[in-house]
């Protein structure tokens, strides 16, 4: 049943990342990323990773998601069909391309059914949200750090190209 379950979320999940870059509408894709989200939180409930659904969950189908559509509804989006997805054929060997080289990346992978270091006994003790906090604030405290000094830098830069420039008035008072 659990492979039902996987093949049905794989497929939909790569249906819909490729529905996510190959539609038109801005907000058919962001539905599109919705259903991709969504599917791919259900990967992680038969990963038995609780933890890891629910940030999905919450945090990316709820709010980068809520995020994406608001800048969308903002910035007005009235573009040509004719420059965007006119050459989608240009695209498509290359795609091909790059799919069997990610695919032949994932068979050689040496991660390939590698466990993590964390002792079982601890985590069905502890929990695994715990396991993860452990583990995210000690050996990766400095990736950690980083990614939140991006996200503050691209939070910076997200206020000043929304932030609409003052006219400028003459001295004259014109």
């Amino acid at each position: 049943m659990v492979l039902v379950f996987f093949t049905y979320f794989a497929l939909v999940s790569i249906v819909a990342g490729v529905m996510t870059v190959a539609l038109k509408h801005p907000v058919h894709c962001g539905l599109a990323l919705l259903a991709l989200l969504l599917h791919v939180s259900g990967l992680f409930i038969l990963l038995n990773a609780e933890f890891l659904w629910a940030v999905q969950v919450i945090v990316y189908a709820g709010a980068i998601l809520v995020l994406y559509l608001f800048v969308l509804m903002l910035m007005n989006l009235k573009t040509d069909d004719r420059y965007l997805h006119s050459s989608y054929r240009y695209f498509l060997v290359p795609a091909a391309l790059g799919s069997v080289y990610v695919l032949s990346l994932l068979l050689r992978s040496p991660f390939a059914g590698a466990r993590g270091d964390a002792p079982t006994v601890a985590v069905l003790q502890d929990g695994d949200t715990y396991a993860v906090g452990i583990k995210m604030f000690s050996e990766y405290l400095l990736q950690f750090e980083i990614v939140g000094v991006f996200l503050l830098g691209a939070v910076i830069g997200a206020i000043v190209l929304a932030k609409t420039p003052k006219p400028i008035v003459d001295k004259r008072g014109r």
